[in-house]
């Protein structure tokens, strides 16, 4: 599957937000995120990322591979799985020569909901060290389905 995802930077978030209030229910979530790469550059592209989310006190954590994109918008192969231990895979990682590039916390608020047959994901997303509101829209599809999946 391939994630299909547009990013923008928000110039009226409260309005965004109101739109997408009116479309589902707010999900507000704090996403702690660590990218890893090799130090002799040898992922090629490719992106590996730990992320845990915290919604409503629990706590969830995500291992994703993305591969190289597959399109000037930068739609990408996406392989994730949940991981039991959050600490235990930062060690494995670790130990087998990869390091972390970049870790960030971001404060998320997602909403769910169907367009054009599509299940979409609209997060507004502020990350504490930056004064920008981003909003991103994303749907997975297969590879066959991404042009019409970026039309959205």
């Amino acid at each position: 599957m391939i994630e299909a995802e547009l990013t923008a930077v928000l110039r009226d978030p409260e309005r965004v937000r109101a739109a997408l209030a009116a479309r589902a229910q707010v999900r507000p979530s704090r996403y702690e995120d660590t990218y890893y790469h090799r130090p002799d550059g040898g992922m090629a592209g490719h992106k590996l990322r730990v992320r845990t989310i915290t919604e409503d006190g629990t706590a969830t954590t995500i291992v994703t591979l993305k591969e190289p994109a597959v399109d000037d918008m930068g739609s990408k192969p996406e392989h994730e799985t949940t991981v039991a231990d959050a600490g235990v895979l930062h060690t494995i990682l670790m130990t087998v020569g990869l390091t972390p590039l970049i870790v960030y916390e971001k404060q998320c608020e997602s909403y769910g909901f169907q367009e054009g047959g599509r299940r979409l994901l609209a997060t507004i997303a502020r990350v504490p060290d930056l004064e920008e509101t981003f909003l991103e829209l994303e749907t997975m599809t297969p590879a066959e389905e991404l042009p019409a999946a970026m039309e959205l």
